[in-house]
């Protein structure tokens, strides 16, 4: 079982004032990175009942794992919530995705947290090409790379592997993340098989070269293996084409897949759930504290009974710098920042205000009707869209809707939405 080492992080919270504040040592550039994989939030809001048949199906059985440090308490001890992060990495060694350069790049950081009573979770989609300051970070190797006051932040794996990512990601939000894992482009193609594929909505055709997605009509389609990672890293060919535009395909379709396993009670077949096990086992590099069976089985009850319209995914929120030495980065929004991660720490519920660009109103799907106790979905009404934050019709004594958070998009799961081809 490989195992790297991290330091200690109780001095971290000092530190992000340091480097907030401070200066730094500057980056000395940046590596043009290859598409994102995405797709990967499946491990955990998905098939996060997978992650505890990993435990009986290959419980200390050579499983990849690294340690985060810290002593972390199962989460079946607590009856509050978790944050988990999970990171996509290209150019893994044996990968389809090999490139002709030696860095591992960490290219899709989705940062999960679910509320202190269960009931809701929020995930966080951070860009690759965000700029942000990196904490000094040690290799597997031993070697310590120093901080650094800018650089983007999917260089943080190359850096010091995943607990540098976990870092910078604590660094940048202020969260603590002691759960955390790492999945492939293999692996996320893998992941799509076991479920069966996963359907998703297009308004118009879609043809990119770049990735080999030939989706030759409008409307819903089932993707699976390389297709479906085919339609999670098509760029290009939706929204403006850029990288931003992306997040919405990966919005669109971890949506339409959360409500699949959920409807098909895959959360609950013991079956299903061995088999999503075995292809994670060989897809994924785990933190040491996501191997206890009673963390991995209490994780899985949480987000199986979940509703889907508590599941809130959005995009860390920056803008895309259009001229100068950082022209195509990204810079995060400061307000807009604080004021997300103040919400998701004090697990104020909370919804979007717009779409993530690159989607469109699905026309033909009914409104998502609120799920009943135990995570079951009534029958939808025949209304093309809702707004889940206006109280019911007749009920003036209803309690108030969540927040409806500005300059923030992104969408719930229960939101029917097409990727918008701009072909």
């Amino acid at each position: 079982m490989a195992e790297s080492r991290r330091r200690n992080r109780s001095g971290l919270r000092a530190e992000a004032a340091e480097v907030r504040h401070g200066r730094l040592k500057r980056s000395s550039g940046w590596r043009t990175a290859l598409s994102a994989v995405a797709g990967v939030l499946a491990v955990v809001l998905v098939s996060g009942a997978s992650v505890a048949a990993i435990a009986a199906y290959q419980l200390g059985s050579g499983i990849d794992s690294v340690d985060l440090g810290g002593e972390v308490p199962a989460v079946g001890d607590w009856e509050g919530g978790f944050n988990v992060l999970i990171v996509g990495i290209d150019n893994a060694e044996g990968q389809a995705d090999t490139a002709e350069r030696e860095a591992t790049l960490n290219d899709v950081n989705m940062l999960v947290h679910v509320a202190e009573d269960q009931q809701s979770a929020v995930a966080v989609s951070i860009p690759r090409d965000l700029m942000v300051p990196i904490p000094d970070c040690e290799s597997e190797d031993g070697t310590s790379t120093e901080a650094i006051e800018l650089a983007q932040i999917n260089q943080a794996y190359d850096l010091g592997g995943l607990p540098c990512v976990v870092d910078t990601i604590e660094l940048l939000t202020g969260l603590e993340v002691p759960y955390a894992g790492t999945i492939s482009f293999d692996g996320v193609a893998r992941m799509s098989s076991a479920v069966g594929g996963v359907e998703v909505c297009i308004d118009a055709p879609i043809s990119d070269p770049f990735t080999g997605l030939d989706l030759p009509t409008a409307g819903a389609h089932t993707v699976e293996g390389y297709e479906a990672l085919a339609f999670l890293r098509t760029r290009y060919t939706i929204g403006d084409g850029g990288d931003l535009g992306r997040i919405s395909n990966q919005q669109v379709y971890l949506s339409s897949m959360i409500r699949k396993v959920q409807s098909e009670g895959v959360l609950t077949d013991l079956g299903a759930l061995y088999g999503l096990a075995k292809v994670t086992t060989e897809s994924m590099q785990l933190s040491t504290s996501l191997q206890p069976l009673d963390t991995m089985v209490a994780m899985a009850r949480v987000l199986a009974d979940m509703p889907t319209e508590n599941i809130v995914f959005v995009q860390y929120p920056g803008e895309v710098v259009v001229s100068g030495q950082l022209e195509g980065r990204v810079l995060p929004l400061e307000d807009e920042a604080t004021e997300l991660m103040r919400l998701i720490e004090s697990d104020e519920r909370f919804i979007p205000d717009e779409p993530q660009s690159g989607t469109v109103a699905d026309p033909s799907a009914p409104a998502p009707a609120p799920s009943a106790p135990g995570g079951a979905t009534a029958e939808p009404a025949p209304s093309a869209s809702t707004d889940p934050s206006a109280a019911p019709s007749g009920s003036p004594s209803a309690a108030p809707g969540p927040e409806v958070l500005e300059n923030v998009p992104g969408q719930t799961a229960a939101d029917r939405r097409c990727s918008a081809s701009n072909g």
